[in-house]
């Protein structure tokens, strides 16, 4: 069973057809063709963390394929109530056709997956985002760069810095991150995105300095410095992420025509200048509008390559 929770999981050559099926797909869709690719399929949706675009993306998604998006949120399931998760695996993928989790644990969404009899998507943890990932590199080759050489300046340890490391390790392409002193990205995450790194051709860097890495780049990324979870750290983290702003300043050491990313939300005058928001928010509502388009790409990409399982929910390859 293939599931979605980190790029690592996932050669180059894998990574590069979901981007083209989600490419095909967009196409499709801009011109109102809209392919059954998943007729009458379920697409089970448990969030344990709130959400705007990953719901939305994900229900409209779904739709467009054929199939329906069915919301789960733990307050409503007995996953909230206290049920085991590989419990609620069990029962859950046995009543639908694939799986997205939004939630906190890594290791939460794996002992899922572990259960679970159809593919499982990642839709966010503490410790990977890799729909957005993909849908980032779509977006970077729609706006024409070919080799990108990305900048990440802010926070390391979070689930966008780790999946730009495994995007970059397994793509190839260069990667620097700037991040404060003490917030580094997870060591060993960086360990295995090195060692991937070597067989693909990646220049991955770290520093503190966010115009070393952003000089030259021609692409720049940010996420919050605050996530989910984390509030009680707010005026902490502000202290610390002083001169991380990416401003126009910033931005001036980039290539003339380097363009700049952003997750979303994105809190104005903390992490990016509210002047360098607008004058790239062409490229980040694309980007913002692509997780509907990359994510239908990924599911369809999954099915295609789904086994059979029985009515049993044990694996036949036969």
């Amino acid at each position: 069973m293939r599931h979605f929770l980190s790029l690592k999981d996932f050669t180059k050559k894998e990574l590069l057809e979901m981007i083209t099926l989600a490419q095909k797909i967009k196409a499709q869709t801009k011109n109102k063709k809209f392919v059954p690719y998943m007729e009458h399929q379920t697409l089970g949706m448990i969030f344990e963390k709130s959400s705007t675009r990953t719901r939305v993306s994900f229900e409209t998604g779904i739709y467009q394929l054929g199939g329906v998006g069915l919301f789960l949120s733990s307050n409503d399931i007995q996953l909230g109530r206290g049920e085991p998760m590989k419990d609620t695996a069990r029962v859950i993928s046995r009543m639908v056709d694939m799986v997205m989790i939004r939630t906190f644990e890594h290791s939460k969404l794996e002992e899922f997956a572990a259960h679970s009899i159809v593919p499982v998507i990642n839709g966010l943890t503490d410790s990977y985002h890799p729909v957005q990932l993909i849908t980032d590199y779509m977006t970077i080759i729609e706006c024409g760069i070919i080799e990108p050489i990305v900048a990440f300046v802010g926070d390391g340890n979070n689930n966008m810095t780790h999946s730009w490391l495994m995007l970059a390790a397994k793509l190839g392409f260069e990667l620097r991150v700037a991040t404060p002193k003490g917030y580094e990205p997870d060591p060993i995450i960086v360990q295995e995105a090195l060692e991937i790194a070597k067989e693909s051709g990646a220049t991955i860097t770290f520093g503190s300095d966010p115009k070393v890495a952003v000089e030259n780049a021609n692409v720049v990324t940010t996420d919050t410095w605050v996530s989910m979870g984390q509030e009680n750290e707010k005026e902490i983290r502000i202290k610390a992420f002083n001169g991380y702003m990416v401003d126009a300043s910033l931005m001036s050491l980039a290539q003339e025509n380097a363009i700049f990313l952003h997750c979303l939300p994105a809190y104005r005058d903390y992490e990016v200048s509210e002047a360098i928001f607008e004058k790239h928010a062409d490229e980040i509502f694309l980007e913002a509008e692509n997780r509907l388009h990359a994510q239908k790409g990924i599911m369809v990409w999954l099915d295609q390559h789904r086994d059979n399982v029985n009515e049993k929910g044990t694996m036949n390859n036969e």
